[in-house]
């Protein structure tokens, strides 16, 4: 991830999603809501940070919610994660790693693999794949627009519209 990706802080990107998804009206409660929100923008840290780090993802888990959660991000305070929401996610992407990398390899372009695709961007899309795919309690317009804003929160160009498509894909795939 370029310096140019990255934005300021994680406080930042979780107040972008957060003002993104104020006014959609999913079944969970304001604080349930933003909950997952933490944990879906945290699970991709944590998957992007395993996969630069060779980090274990029992590893990775621990540290989250032993020092980030309930504390700080990058020396930030954020709002309280849905810890078991972002193990099952975290634990869930590893364990379904290769039918996750199958489903978004098919919406790639018929010359990329997906190791070409920038590791932020094959988190976003494997913790979005994931969901889609194992969570069905989680409809797919929340997914699909969670990690799109995600997206936004680290690129400015065409990644987020491609998220979108390859999520919305993967949903189609999945759930019929």
């Amino acid at each position: 991830m370029t310096a140019e990706n990255k934005p300021a802080s994680l406080r930042d990107a979780y107040e972008k999603l957060v003002a993104a998804t104020d006014n959609k009206a999913p079944p969970l409660s304001t604080k349930a809501r933003r909950a997952r929100t933490v944990a879906r923008l945290a699970a991709v840290q944590a998957l992007y940070q395993m996969e630069l780090a060779g980090t274990g993802v029992d590893a990775v888990v621990r540290e989250f919610t032993d020092h980030r959660f309930d504390g700080d991000l990058e020396g930030e305070t954020l709002a309280e994660a849905d810890e078991v929401f972002f193990s099952e996610l975290v634990h869930g992407v590893v364990g379904g790693q290769a039918a996750i990398d199958s489903a978004i390899s098919h919406r790639l372009a018929a010359n990329w693999r997906l190791e070409r695709v920038d590791a932020t961007l094959r988190a976003i899309l494997r913790a979005g794949g994931w969901e889609l795919m194992n969570r069905p309690d989680v409809p797919v317009e929340v997914a699909i627009d969670e990690y799109v804003e995600i997206t936004k929160s680290f690129f400015e160009g065409p990644e987020p519209g491609f998220v979108n498509g390859a999520l919305d894909g993967i949903a189609r795939d999945a759930r019929g």
